[in-house]
């Protein structure tokens, strides 16, 4: 099998082989990781956003343990 980001196109089928790409790219992080290159962001900024983040993603588990309402 062939290694790295190559993907063999079938019976010519462009659209499928095109899909297996972006699956292939998207799973490596290799976009993420260019998007980020493409502009410098200070440390400062970095903490900030992953705090923020840390904070939805801790609201989101404290909204997900929350019993449902009595509807009574």
């Amino acid at each position: 099998m062939i290694k790295g980001k190559k993907v063999l196109v079938t019976d010519g089928n462009v659209e499928k082989a095109l899909r297996k790409f972006k699956k292939k790219i998207n799973d490596d992080g290799l976009l993420r990781e260019i998007q980020d290159r493409q502009s410098f962001t200070k440390k400062t900024i970095e903490r900030k956003i992953a705090k923020a983040q840390a904070k939805k993603r801790w609201q989101r588990y404290l909204d997900s343990q929350k019993l449902p309402k009595k509807l009574f």
